[in-house]
């Protein structure tokens, strides 16, 4: 992050204060909180490459070794709707020692876990710590930082939130050869605890700390709410296969019903600022919108991102490490870009990057829905790098934009519905993509076409549908403005 940046203003000087350049102290708590969120999402995307040898060595199916990863996608799922109210009632310092605290603990036992039980709890424990994690990044950011130049430090959030997600395969196929899968999380742990260390002494609240008290009934009618929706998604595209214990119709219902429920405590609460979820942040109509996009942004990209190694491997013949290598100039391409993408909507506003950036996405996606058995797979290494380099245009500007156009004291729920919606679109955009392209291979297959040309044939499907829904957001980008009154006070007036 370039330190000759603009100086944010305190939270104790007045938001008319003239600002230059971010003070030094907030540069290093930024910086802190930037590697910390690295580390923990770097380690979201280690699992796939690692499941193997865990599946050998601790003798589990894959339908039972599966649950490493959704056990991880659920905790996120139950833990981030409360992240708003946490960061009010722990207030920086403290929501950054629980998160590094809990992370670093779960690392430590899953890098010794006896059996695959443990190695599931010690994910679970992994996961609360990288939920709090991210919410807490974004809302420091947005205290700390002046509106003019938000856009740059958010493109260094953008720049983890991909980078990592990329490196975390290559990293844990490099390590699981010579180190075994244990290798994985010994690694990061040192790093993650030398965080945790330095953290303890840099960080400070930077924000005022409420002692509202905690409504244990919203907490639990966020986690069914949640967890039900986010494990009913993911498994739409598994039940199209016959591999799912529980239909998915069952969680789902009952994440809505307690949705509804949940929804209807806050909107009472949050009359009285006891809200563990504040939905005012809805109100704001540039919030909304930013969040709309960036929701159906996310759900083409897990979809596709879901799709792409089984569309190489089967229907191309790549092996494991072919498709990865391919789909790492992508991931790589979209986090480095953050950076430039920030800067250019200090300059710029989000609509002129969005609107190009969620065309290329459909254009990306409507390219994939051309693939034969055969093609070449670099045609698919520019297809991704154009639907990266699409996203990155995308996210930085809908995230500073969202959270900019809410008041101070709701950063920290806007932050939180976020990454609620993140989880939600993640899940859907799996189902959805997976769901397609099972019925539809499965269709072909059953006709008598070959395996290749029965992946083919669903993936042309699966994308063709990703590349119309992903035009929604292409609408909604051009209802996206940029925040105009500083630190957020052109929001709805909430007290």
């Amino acid at each position: 992050m370039d330190t000759s940046t603009a100086e944010a203003s305190s939270p104790h000087l007045p938001v008319s204060t003239p600002v230059d350049r971010i003070p030094r102290e907030h540069l290093r708590v930024i910086g802190l909180l930037l590697v910390s969120a690295f580390v923990v999402i770097l380690n979201e995307t280690t699992m796939g490459v690692a499941l193997p040898p865990i599946m050998d060595d601790l003798g589990v199916t894959a339908a039972t070794g599966q649950w490493l990863t959704t056990v991880f996608m659920l905790t996120m799922a139950v833990v981030i709707p409360s992240t708003g109210f946490l960061l009010q009632r722990l207030g920086t310092r403290g929501s950054f020692m629980l998160a590094m605290s809990l992370f670093t603990a779960g690392t430590a036992v899953a890098a010794f876990a006896p059996g695959f039980g443990v190695l599931v709890t010690a994910r679970v424990v992994q996961a609360s710590g990288t939920a709090i994690m991210m919410p807490l990044l974004m809302t420091t950011v947005m205290t700390l930082v002046p509106p003019h130049l938000r856009g740059r430090v958010m493109g260094n959030v953008s720049l983890v939130i991909a980078a990592a997600p990329a490196l975390g395969p290559t990293m844990s196929g490099a390590l699981v050869g010579p180190l075994g899968w244990r290798g994985v999380f010994a690694v990061v742990l040192p790093i993650a605890a030398v965080t945790l260390v330095v953290g303890g002494l840099l960080v400070r609240d930077v924000a005022v700390r409420s002692d509202k008290p905690l409504d244990v009934l919203s907490l639990l009618l966020a986690a069914v709410a949640f967890g039900g929706l986010v494990y009913g998604l993911s498994s739409l595209g598994e039940m199209v296969r016959g591999e799912v214990p529980v239909h998915p119709a069952a969680p789902l219902a009952l994440g809505v019903v307690a949705l509804a429920v949940f929804v209807w405590r806050q909107l009472r609460l949050q009359r009285v600022d006891d809200a563990l979820l504040d939905l005012r942040v809805f109100a704001a109509g540039s919030f909304s919108t930013s969040l709309g996009a960036m929701a159906v942004s996310m759900l083409a990209m897990f979809g596709a991102l879901i799709l792409l190694p089984l569309l190489l491997q089967d229907a191309l013949g790549l092996t494991p490490l072919q498709s990865g290598l391919l789909l790492l100039p992508g991931g790589l391409a979209m986090g480095l870009l953050g950076p430039v993408v920030g800067n250019l909507y200090d300059r710029l506003g989000p609509r002129p990057l969005v609107v190009p950036g969620t065309i290329a996405v459909v254009v990306a996606l409507a390219g994939m829905s051309t693939v034969t058995p055969g093609m070449s797979p670099f045609f698919f290494l520019a297809a991704h790098v154009l639907m990266s380099l699409g996203l990155a245009l995308t996210f930085t500007p809908l995230f500073t934009t969202a959270l900019g156009s809410l008041r101070p004291h709701l950063y920290s729920h806007g932050s939180a519905a976020i990454g609620t919606v993140q989880q939600l679109a993640g899940a859907a955009g799996t189902a959805m993509f997976i769901a397609i392209f099972t019925a539809r291979s499965f269709g072909l297959a059953d006709g008598g076409a070959s395996e290749a040309v029965a992946v083919a044939g669903g993936a042309r499907v699966a994308f063709a549908v990703g590349a119309a829904v992903m035009l929604a957001a292409t609408g909604l980008a051009f209802m996206v403005r940029k925040p105009e009154s500083p630190e957020g006070t052109g929001g709805p007036a909430f007290h």
